[in-house]
């Protein structure tokens, strides 16, 4: 008999920027990348067109967590006091863990700087928890295992 492959628990993933693991991510979206779509039409031809792939689009990378006492993402994100525009680039890896913790899918976005910092509404006549959502581009990535 064949031996069972089960697919990966959505919950069980770690988050590590340029070393540092980050665990306390409740929500990674947007891992993807994608072809344009060019399409081509000969004139001898006539009524066909043949599609070739164009640029290669990656998704942005959506990070969320509670917000705490920590301004790590903040600090990261507005980048050195004094020197527009100069966000430091890290590496971000995001590992899906099976059951026993180990890393069994990773992804590793390479030059990674954050575009967009969002904080939650605060609403009194609710009991939710405070998100803060971080957004990041990157120059390119990798998947492995």
């Amino acid at each position: 008999m064949a031996e069972r492959n089960d697919p990966y628990r959505s919950f069980r993933f770690e988050v590590e920027i340029d070393g540092i693991t980050e665990a306390h991510f409740t929500e990674v979206r947007g891992i993807g990348v994608s072809y344009d779509v060019i399409e081509h039409r000969s004139g001898d031809q006539a009524g066909m067109a043949f599609k070739l792939p164009g640029l290669t689009r990656e998704n942005n990378i959506i990070l969320k967590r509670g917000i705490t006492e920590s301004v790590d993402i903040w600090e990261w994100f507005k980048g050195e006091p004094g020197l527009a525009g100069a966000i430091e680039r890290k590496d971000v890896t995001i590992k899906a863990l099976d059951e026993e913790g180990t890393e069994k899918a990773v992804w590793t976005f390479y030059e990674a700087w954050p575009c967009k910092y969002e904080a939650s509404d605060f609403i009194a006549a609710e009991s939710g928890i405070a998100i803060e959502t971080l957004e990041l581009a990157y120059e390119g990535f990798l998947r492995s295992q």
